[in-house]
């Protein structure tokens, strides 16, 4: 066989004295099923001894021959792993925070656990020392001499230069002894005993003031002179300020509260308790029916009452009627009620049944202590209105027929101030 030829490339296309790494290659290639044993082989396929053999390996180049081309290796065909998506994001759990977690703190070490650092290591300090600029040399210090020891003149002063010839100086004086220190004395023992101090005289007893009498104020300090110079503002008066008492305000109002709450809450049941009731022949243009109907139907209206409020002074039942067929019937009694309100919402209550009322009205009475309730209802075919009136002496509830509400509570209201009057 002719040998290659340099810079010539095989025929596989290889760059010669490179071998690519097959492994990948072959391991990404699919391969084909195993063919059974007992299948006859395909004969298109060609006998191993009818291949071509591969040329021999060609010989190793000096690498000043080999080319530049040559020098470049080839990446690999097949990476052998696809290339995998990044993941998506992770969605938000419920009742998760949208804003993202802070990294955790890094913990920092205590001081006392670090290594010290020196904040100049590797730091060229050796240009501090600047070179100072050439001065003189300061001369020597000389040693001053000690003057000699004087001692205090003791002599007359020194006369004035140029009056009269300065006289010589006196002899000097003999010097005189050291004081001695003074010498501890003992304890001194009195010749006789001495008396204790006199105690401080007391001071005088204030005198014995009367009870409802005052006493005589103290004089008040003038007031304090203003600076030298200061004047006052514009518009400004001097008024002397009296002192202001506030005992008769705080008296007025322990007073209100004792005297007005209980005043106020307690003269309505006074003027209301205690009360008689009476039955009038004639109220208006109504009349009292004394038939046998109308008197057995009084005398059970009468019972009911008295079973009802068992703690009631009087009771009171009747029938009043007018020419032209109007008809109310009234009953009720008398006694001590402390919550009126709650009686009146009670007694429409225990009607509400016989009369199939319809929800109450409130009507008002004007008077303080007495409240008033009006409701429609039907009785015998016919339509009623049933009116009670209740304060803290009384009650008062009156059946109407061929009425309206306001007139009934009109009409009620006239029949209670007939029937019912105070005790006097």
């Amino acid at each position: 066989m002719p040998e290659p030829q340099p810079g010539a490339r095989p025929a596989d296309g290889n760059t010669p004295g490179a071998e690519p790494d097959q492994g990948p290659a072959v391991a990404d290639e699919p391969t084909s099923p195993p063919v059974p044993p007992n299948q006859p082989e395909p004969p298109n396929q060609p006998e191993p001894s009818d291949q071509p053999e591969p040329s021999a390996q060609p010989t190793a180049l000096e690498p000043s021959q080999q080319p530049e081309a040559a020098a470049e290796v080839p990446a690999p065909r097949w990476s052998g792993s696809a290339p995998v998506p990044p993941p998506l994001p992770r969605r938000r759990a419920w009742g998760e925070s949208a804003e993202p977690t802070p990294p955790p703190p890094v913990p920092v070490a205590s001081p006392e656990h670090q290594t010290p650092v020196d904040p100049w290591a590797g730091v060229d300090t050796g240009g501090w020392d600047l070179p100072s600029a050439e001065l003189p040399p300061m001369p020597p210090t000389l040693d001053y001499p000690m003057p000699p020891a004087t001692r205090q003149w003791s002599g007359p002063p020194a006369p004035s230069v140029g009056s009269h010839p300065v006289s010589p100086p006196a002899p000097p004086m003999p010097p005189q002894a050291a004081p001695r220190p003074p010498q501890a004395a003992g304890p001194m023992m009195p010749s006789r005993p001495m008396s204790p101090p006199a105690p401080p005289p007391a001071p005088p007893r204030p005198p014995k003031q009367r009870r409802g009498r005052r006493s005589a104020a103290p004089p008040m300090a003038p007031p304090p002179m203003p600076p030298p110079g200061w004047q006052a503002p514009k518009g400004y008066v001097p008024v002397p300020v009296r002192r202001r008492r506030r005992w008769p305000w705080l008296l007025l109002l322990t007073l209100a509260c004792c005297c007005g709450c209980p005043a106020y809450y307690g003269f309505p049941i006074s003027a209301q308790y205690p009360a008689r009731a009476a039955l009038p022949e004639r109220v208006a243009d109504l009349s009292l029916r004394q038939d046998d109907g109308s008197a057995q139907t009084a005398r059970e209206l009468e019972g009911e009452v008295r079973q009802e409020y068992w703690l009631a002074e009087d009771t009171f039942a009747g029938v009043y009627g007018t020419k032209d067929g109007k008809r109310v019937t009234v009953f009720g009694g008398t006694g001590f009620r402390l919550t009126p309100e709650a009686d009146a919402e009670a007694e429409i209550t225990r009607l509400s049944d016989r009369y199939a009322l319809d929800a109450p009205e409130t009507v008002k009475t004007g008077v303080r202590g007495r409240h008033e309730r009006c409701a429609v209802g039907r009785s015998a075919g016919a339509d009623v209105v049933v009116c009670t009136s209740v304060d803290h002496g009384s009650i008062a509830t009156g059946v109407f027929t061929r009425l309206s509400v306001a007139d009934s509570a009109d009409l009620l209201s006239t029949l209670r101030n007939e029937i019912v009057q105070p005790k006097a």
